[in-house]
């Protein structure tokens, strides 16, 4: 039987060095890798490169990275909720790399199936497009899109067990779909890690030939950037 656990974050990382591009699941504090992250910031790793939908906000999630000035170029597609995170893009501290979100997700869907590069009309006509190839379909224009090149993925899924086999949860989803095998050597941190056979195979979002390294992680905060709530109903 394939076992691809891990004891914890801390071996889960071992391999990731200074200068290296990392893929890090999420979408905004919901479903991200919180283990893995801790152990980079612990770890003091530098020059990275990070490509997430954003980076968290200044005191979680990637947030923490920034703080520490261990990424040195942010891919993203919003990064509205971290004062840290514009602070350092508007003084040049940090190089930042904005796509369309659809176009960030298809990116690591096209690293994770091999697809080296796509044709799509998001963001024709503006800054997204300079200095890309572009080509005309059905009188419509499009720009090319290479897909992503990265060392790692990190994701963060509900359910995995012994061989990799994830599922998400909810929202938690988001990108960590695309993005699991979408690095040379994806990582999953779970919240259950199950015996093999107690995954309903038919409930498997992503199968573990795209996960090379599995761990159950703990102490999750699960934190919510803003709370919305209604009055009770009397």
């Amino acid at each position: 039987m394939i076992d691809k656990r891990v004891k914890n974050a801390q071996e889960a990382i071992q391999g990731i060095t200074d200068g290296m591009t990392l893929i890090v699941g999420g979408f905004g504090l919901s479903g991200i890798p919180e283990n893995s992250i801790a152990e980079l910031v612990a770890s003091n790793i530098s020059g990275l490169t990070c490509i997430s939908n954003n980076a968290g906000v200044d005191d979680f999630g990637l947030g923490l990275l920034l703080q520490k000035k261990q990424i040195k170029k942010m891919i993203a597609s919003y990064v509205g909720e971290n004062a840290e995170f514009e602070r350092q893009m508007l003084s040049g501290e940090l190089e930042v790399e904005l796509t369309p979100q659809g176009t960030l997700a298809e990116k690591c869907r096209a690293a994770q199936h091999g697809i080296p590069a796509f044709y799509t009309p998001a963001g024709y006509g503006t800054e997204v497009a300079e200095g890309k190839e572009t080509k005309e379909f059905n009188g419509k224009m499009y720009i090319l899109e290479y897909a992503y090149e990265a060392d790692f993925s990190i994701v963060k899924a509900w359910k995995g067990d012994h061989a990799g086999n994830l599922i998400f949860r909810g929202t938690a989803r988001n990108f960590n779909a695309p993005m699991a095998g979408a690095g040379k050597i994806t990582i999953a941190e779970v919240e259950e890690l199950v015996e093999p056979g107690e995954l309903d195979p038919n409930q498997i979002h992503i199968p573990g030939i795209m996960v090379q390294r599995i761990f159950q992680g703990e102490k999750f905060e699960k934190r919510i950037e803003q709370r919305t709530t209604r009055k009770r109903e009397s």
